[in-house]
């Protein structure tokens, strides 16, 4: 999720921190097409080019990490063994999305899913917009799996390479699986929801795939990571304390799970950067300040449907305002994490690396004096239509 933090931030309460329009237009699937099409194109041109790269509004830079660095990644191969792989759960005692769901080979499979859509009827529409919108995040896995694995020094170079880094890698990936599956599921049973919209929806972001702008270094990727864990694991949670207000307790267990999964993702991450900055604090201080100056992408933030270019930002303005995910959680989040490596601790560092600490301490603080100068200029709030609920109108 993305938060603009130029001088002109956080514009209204209708756009929240980690919704960026302007991106949004640019970047949708709708417009790129037209973008990438020349002036003497037909009708039937474009036919033949159903989906086309999405166009990206900063220069990309990759490799940007000296080689000398990707040592460090190798000579951690056994501490990430033994320190990052104890985070994940063996197959066979892990849950698996049937242990919430009606048992489809049972008599009473019929009665199971009408009293699950008797549960869902309770739960109004823009609580749908927030669920759908972060169970079709979940489901572009494929892509979150590629970006790991253009990371240099700990990419899976075979798609079966028995490093830590690897390993961890594939099976990290095998575990966010199940979610978008759940949820998948859920939503089609329920019956709430316009599935071949969602489908859509799901087959564009995949085609559309995502730039964090982590140029390849691990040392950007991790940083994004434990943030986006951290966001999914507070999104998560909240939709599960919705669902419990609205009375479907089951709801409720399935969207704590998927948080607790993400929690514990969280933290092997996290621990992979506190090794950095063990061993490289100048040029892990850096790295964090550097990923956010950049500010900290959504995944989904080329989500489209075929409809709507805005779709991204319309959802991020319902999670704001049902306080799913929001600005203060952004602030938040960097708060914890600077706590969490102590970077406000951190001796010894070079004169850029100390206008790097400062500026990413003081960071959070930043940010919520600008969200509350926003929330002072707030407009009229307006509806608009989601496709992924048939149309209905939702406040923003």
């Amino acid at each position: 999720m993305a938060l603009n933090l130029n001088t002109i931030a956080l514009k209204s309460h209708k756009y929240p921190s980690f919704a960026l329009p302007p991106m949004a237009n640019l970047r949708s699937p709708k417009f790129l097409r037209a973008s990438t099409l020349s002036s003497g194109s037909t009708e039937v041109e474009s036919l033949k080019k159903p989906f086309s790269p999405p166009r990206e509004v900063h220069v990309q830079v990759t490799h940007s990490m000296p080689p000398q660095k990707i040592e460090i990644f190798k000579n951690l191969e056994d501490w990430a063994e033994q320190n990052i792989l104890v985070h994940l759960k063996p197959v066979e005692k892990c849950w698996q999305p049937q242990d919430f769901l009606p048992d489809p080979a049972s008599d009473g499979f019929h009665d199971q899913v009408m009293e699950l859509r008797e549960r869902a009827k309770e739960i109004p529409d823009e609580y749908f917009v927030c669920l759908v919108g972060d169970m079709i995040t979940e489901e572009a896995l494929p892509t979150y799996q590629t970006m790991l694995n253009t990371l240099d020094g700990v990419r899976d170079e075979t798609g079966a390479s028995l490093t830590s880094w690897a390993v961890w890698t594939r099976a990290w990936t095998a575990e966010e699986n199940r979610h978008g599956d759940l949820l998948n599921k859920y939503l089609y049973l329920c019956g709430r929801v316009d599935m071949r919209q969602i489908e859509k929806t799901i087959q564009y972001l995949i085609g559309s795939g995502m730039d964090p702008r982590t140029e390849n270094s691990p040392y950007l990727g991790f940083i994004y990571t434990s943030f986006q864990e951290r966001a999914t694991f507070i999104s998560h949670g909240n939709t599960a304390r919705h669902a419990k207000d609205y009375g479907d307790l089951k709801l409720a267990q399935i969207c704590g799970t998927i948080a607790s999964d993400e929690k514990r993702h969280e933290t092997a991450y996290t621990k992979i950067v506190e090794k950095l900055f063990e061993i490289d604090p100048d040029g892990t201080v850096l790295a964090l300040a550097d990923m956010m100056r950049k500010k900290i992408s959504m995944p989904a933030h080329l989500m489209y449907d075929g409809r709507e270019d805005n779709l991204f930002e319309h959802f991020s303005s319902v999670a704001q305002r049902l306080g799913v995910y929001t600005a203060k959680d952004y602030a938040d989040i960097l708060e914890f994490l600077v706590g969490r490596w102590k970077v406000e601790e951190i001796t010894g560092l070079s004169s850029e690396g100390r206008k790097a600490q400062d500026y990413v301490c003081g960071l959070p603080q930043r940010i919520r004096r600008l969200e509350e100068r926003s929330q002072s200029r707030a407009k009229e709030a307006r509806y608009v239509p989601f496709s992924w609920i048939f149309d209905k109108e939702v406040k923003l």
